[in-house]
């Protein structure tokens, strides 16, 4: 099988990959880079658990064949979010708000949240609902999420002008 290298930011670190071309970008960081924070969940891109951020907008990695990804894209998972202030805001405000219960899903809700915020640092129930759309939850309904996402916004803008 053809063997694809790619150099992509990983997590804030320029990485440099080979594999084998059809891989899926999911399969790649869970079980080649022990990132598994992403989740393979229904494989067929529905369910969000395998959520990562690909030049900030989230994608679902199940999806996504790894070669497809040309050199330079900036990929963030749920290990490089919790490095970031934002992030670590995030999942503070899930665990707090009761957000978190079984956890299949926080990983994919957490990285919406974070690229929601970084686009719009005070998004009204009607944008948090839409920029979580694409990540099921089974366990906590929505409420608490959603609730989640306005206190992390609430103490963002109170510390900075920017989440980062």
């Amino acid at each position: 099988m053809k063997s694809i290298e790619r150099t992509w930011k990983l997590n804030g670190t320029a990485t440099t990959l080979r594999f084998p071309a059809g891989r899926r970008l999911l399969d790649l960081l869970r079980e080649d880079l022990a990132l598994t924070g992403a989740k393979e969940g229904c494989g067929e891109g529905e369910c969000g658990a395998c959520t990562v951020l690909i030049d900030n907008d989230p994608a679902v990695s199940c999806l996504i064949p790894a070669g497809q990804l040309p050199d330079g894209t900036t990929l963030l998972t749920i290990e490089g979010v919790e490095k970031k202030r934002a992030g670590r805001v995030l999942q503070k405000a899930f665990m707090e708000t009761g957000a978190v219960q079984c956890g299949f899903c926080i990983p994919g809700m957490v990285l919406a949240a974070y690229a929601l915020l970084q686009r719009n640092p005070k998004p009204s129930t009607a944008a948090i609902r839409t920029a979580l759309a694409g990540n099921l939850c089974r366990c906590t309904g929505y409420v608490k999420i959603i609730a989640a996402v306005k206190l992390a916004a609430a103490r963002l803008r109170k510390t900075s002008s920017t989440p980062g």
